[in-house]
């Protein structure tokens, strides 16, 4: 993957701002910048500057950052220009840059530049996009962490350890005649659940900063007219669906995003579950049904007035197996009834009323227990994963898992060392020590351009 070609970006948002900047980055930026600047900046300085075109006028004045390599962000000369943020200006500066020797940088390939240029591994690379996409602040400070190298240094900790056994577990095939003495010596079984336990802990705090990054899709149904729209603009804040006391109101799914003590949901008010003639509303129940397939939680809301019945079992049958539900009774205000939690059946049932308010907190509360989430308000401890680092820490486990049997049976070693090898590997590809070019391509054009 050729790195010496040089690129440039607009690096800040398109639009009107007091600041815009264009980002290059190559091998050698002197000739591009003598052409632009009729100079080349102090290392390290904000210098002022007048962005020259192609008759020496002048585009505009500003400051120039120049960062010759390897001391910059990608590894090579970086250099920056800082101008006035109108969207015009902007593009006449790119498309000087573009005149001089540059081209237009693919999404996130500065950062691959960093990243191939061994500044920083691949999950803090990732890191990065996930500190400007963060929709929260615990979100972002979790993002920080892992960009600053937390999450790497946790990972290479395991890699360590794993290296470790694999060494004992070659030595003993490279001197067979040692092979009992040297396993037991080394206390291998013991070690191996110790390494078992680091990466559970790592697994666990990973799945709670996924839950940061990806947040969930929470699904509001139940029957017609019990308080759907009524609870989803209590939890949303705000009026986001139209109550009526006519029942099939709502004739389509409407979503909005909320904020969970840093977890992102999104709320999806629903069409209400019945039988009907009426070919609108059953192309919103087809959109209800779609949007409990793909729901990682199902709110199940039913009127106290009535409780639980058949038709409310019905929904609850045809819902995808796995898919937690909390059991929502509402308009307890009616009765003058106080809210409360029942778990004595498995799954909870929280009795509230959307219209006043009362119980919702404790809604909210089950909500983020329902998805896995632990009360940790700054994300503190917390990686932030996305699925294939998850799926990365499970292979792994998995192996360790099926070398810990082999040991205990005393299994060819050659197969004991194999499952070591693949466990590691695993590991190793959260970082990218083994990463392929098909998956970078994947994780970088998912970037901002100029990042």
């Amino acid at each position: 993957m050729p790195t010496t070609d040089i690129i440039a970006a607009i690096a800040t948002p398109i639009g009107r701002g007091g600041i815009g900047v264009v980002r290059i980055s190559g091998a050698d930026l002197k000739p591009l910048s003598l052409a632009m600047l009729g100079r080349i900046p102090i290392q390290r300085h904000a210098t002022l500057c007048a962005f020259q075109d192609d008759d020496g006028l002048t585009i505009d004045n500003g400051i120039a950052l120049y960062f010759p390599g390897p001391h910059s962000y990608t590894g090579e000369d970086v250099l920056e220009l800082q101008g006035h943020g109108g969207l015009e200006i902007m593009k006449l500066l790119l498309s000087r840059c573009l005149a001089v020797g540059a081209r237009l940088a693919r999404p996130g390939e500065f950062t691959l530049r960093a990243f191939l240029n061994n500044k920083i591994d691949l999950a803090q690379a990732e890191s990065v996009s996930d500190i400007i996409d963060a929709s929260s602040s615990a979100a972002a400070r979790c993002a920080v962490r892992s960009l600053q190298g937390d999450f790497s240094a946790a990972i290479l900790k395991l890699v360590d350890s794993v290296t470790g056994l694999r060494m004992i577990v070659e030595a003993t095939l490279d001197f067979p005649e040692e092979e009992t003495g040297l396993l037991h010596q080394s206390g291998l079984c013991a070690k191996l659940n110790e390494i078992k336990a680091q990466l559970e802990c790592v697994l666990t705090s990973a799945k709670q900063g996924s839950l940061l990054r990806e947040g969930g899709r929470v699904v509001l149904v139940g029957r017609p007219n019990v308080g759907k729209s009524s609870l989803m603009n209590r939890l949303a804040g705000d009026v986001i669906s139209i109550v009526t006391e006519v029942p099939g109101t709502t004739r389509d799914t409407i979503r909005q995003e909320i904020n969970l003590e840093g977890v992102s949901l999104q709320l999806i008010d629903t069409a209400g579950l019945r039988e009907t003639h009426d070919p609108v509303e059953k192309i919103g129940i087809a959109h209800t049904l779609a949007a409990i397939e793909n729901a990682d939680l199902a709110l199940l809301l039913m009127d106290v007035s009535s409780g639980a019945a058949p038709e409310d079992r019905a929904i609850v049958d045809s819902f995808p197996s796995g898919l937690p539900v909390i059991q929502v009774f509402n308009k307890i205000d009616i009765f003058g009834d106080e809210p409360h939690i029942n778990s004595s059946k498995g799954e909870p049932e929280i009795y509230l009323s959307a219209k006043t308010g009362a119980g919702v907190d404790l809604l909210r509360q089950s909500v983020l227990e329902a998805i896995g989430w632990r009360a940790n308000p700054a994300g503190e401890g917390l990686f932030m994963a996305r699925r294939r680092h998850l799926l990365a820490l499970l292979e792994s486990h998995g192996h360790l898992e099926a070398a810990a049997e082999m040991v205990e049976s005393e299994t060819q070693l050659e197969l004991l060392a194999e499952e070591l090898r693949l466990s590691q590997r695993s590991l190793s590809s959260i970082t990218g020590e083994f990463s392929s070019d098909a998956l970078l391509g994947e994780i970088f054009s998912r970037f901002c351009i100029g990042k």
